[in-house]
């Protein structure tokens, strides 16, 4: 595994340098990306036709071909991406505060960049694109390890933006895309203690699962969403079936899409038909309890295991629940801590669910697709964080920092 060591010491040599640029030259840096993205446009498709025949000729699933295409307006959000992100604020060397001690210490507590952020994903090649960006503007290289159905098309992206950003000033091995994507490799790298500052895993509960389980480096848990929407009793039914229908069939292979239905057992009888009629636009299929099948006879039988599960498809688990207490009770069971959402017109079961879901993003009437960096002002995000420390949500520049303390003094000694 020698090979991944040297990819990570080039990242960690070129850290230093890239920690002291400054704004103007790291958005000068990002914008001549993005221009590159779109310049090179038909030679990326073209790899990234690669990937999605071999995918499709392997048999995975639509929902993965989905995630892995790219088109020429995918790409023209990649690009728009990185110029997002080089029109946000820059972090670092921010003041947070300034102690003045009695003995004439003055400390300054000053962000400043993590180091080196590992970033491990599946079969998105645009993430490739986001990471780089939010990790060049907040001063830190990059070690990529893209899944091997993706190979082709995170080597295109990397070769464009890395050409560009080496023009414009960027410290040669700042972004490094490991060659190797065998797990053995993957394993090694979650190892890699003094190189990489902090791991951050995107991908299904497989890879997160392995990276809480094997990494020596700090982690940052990201991604798994078994995301509910609760339709309460005071709700406004249609515009509970549009907030269904966006959150589970807008594009449903992603972590803020929904995977469950909560109704309750008061408006049930009306909701459901409704939600089933508009759903099956999308060739939804309904995975519920007793009484949910009692009502509609298309229906399948959910087993305890649907309740937990993150499709990433066009299924929904769905459960009949007597009151908002109950689907508070049922979402902290069987939820990811990802998001959440409640369709009502009482203020007081708005309330008690914004306080009592634990998630990282809870909504009112509103659909649990816009958790996300750049619908919440980030710019494209490194990844949504379900965990509690350091960072939680949509994780932009800010959450890519940590902190140093600066001291001056006069001679002080103790």
């Amino acid at each position: 595994m020698e090979h991944v060591r040297k990819q990570a010491e080039a990242a960690k040599k070129a850290s230093y340098e890239l920690g002291l640029l400054g704004t103007d030259q790291k958005n000068a840096i990002l914008l001549a990306m993005a221009d590159a993205l779109e310049a090179d446009s038909a030679a990326i498709l073209a790899e990234n036709q690669k990937d999605v025949d071999a995918a499709k000729a392997a048999g995975r699933t639509a929902a993965l071909i989905d995630r892995l295409s790219l088109s020429e307006s995918r790409i023209k959000g990649m690009a728009d991406g990185l110029r997002q992100v080089a029109s946000l604020d820059d972090p670092i060397g921010e003041g947070l505060e300034t102690l003045k001690r009695p003995n004439g210490l003055e400390i300054t507590k000053r962000r400043v960049p993590l180091g080196v952020g590992g970033i491990m994903y599946e079969a998105r090649p645009n993430v490739t694109a986001d990471a780089i960006g939010l990790t060049i503007k907040s001063g830190n290289a990059v070690v990529l390890r893209g899944g091997s159905e993706a190979f082709a098309s995170n080597n295109a992206v990397v070769k464009s933006v890395v050409t560009a950003a080496n023009q414009a000033g960027l410290p040669k091995g700042a972004i490094q895309l490991l060659q190797d994507t065998s797990r053995e490799a993957a394993t090694y790298m979650m190892t890699l203690n003094g190189l990489i500052s902090v791991l951050i895993p995107r991908g299904g509960a497989g890879l997160i699962k392995s990276v809480l389980e094997n990494a020596t480096i700090p982690a940052i848990e990201t991604g798994t969403g078994n995301c509910h929407v609760y339709i309460d009793d005071s709700a406004d039914l249609n515009m509970g079936v549009e907030i269904l229908f966006n959150g589970k069939t807008q594009r449903p292979a992603v972590c803020n899409a929904v995977e469950s239905l909560l109704v309750a057992e008061s408006v049930a009888a009306d909701f459901l038909p409704m939600a089933y009629k508009k759903l099956s636009e999308k060739n939804v299929e309904f995975r519920g309890c007793a009484k949910t099948c009692a009502i509609l006879k298309e229906a399948v039988p959910a087993t305890e295991e649907d309740y937990y599960t993150e499709y990433l498809d066009y299924i929904l688990s769905v459960k009949v629940v007597k009151d908002v207490f109950e689907a508070i009770d049922h979402i902290n069971q069987y939820g990811t801590m990802h998001s959440e959402t409640i369709i009502t017109n009482d203020y007081n079961n708005s309330k008690r669910f914004m306080d009592r879901v634990d998630a990282a993003a809870v909504y009112t009437n509103a659909s649990t697709r816009f958790t996300d960096g750049e619908m919440f002002g980030f710019g494209a995000e490194i990844g949504i964080s379900t965990q509690k420390l350091h960072a939680r949500g949509p994780m932009g520049l800010k959450e890519l920092t940590t902190i140093k303390y600066v001291i001056e003094g006069t001679g002080q000694i103790r």
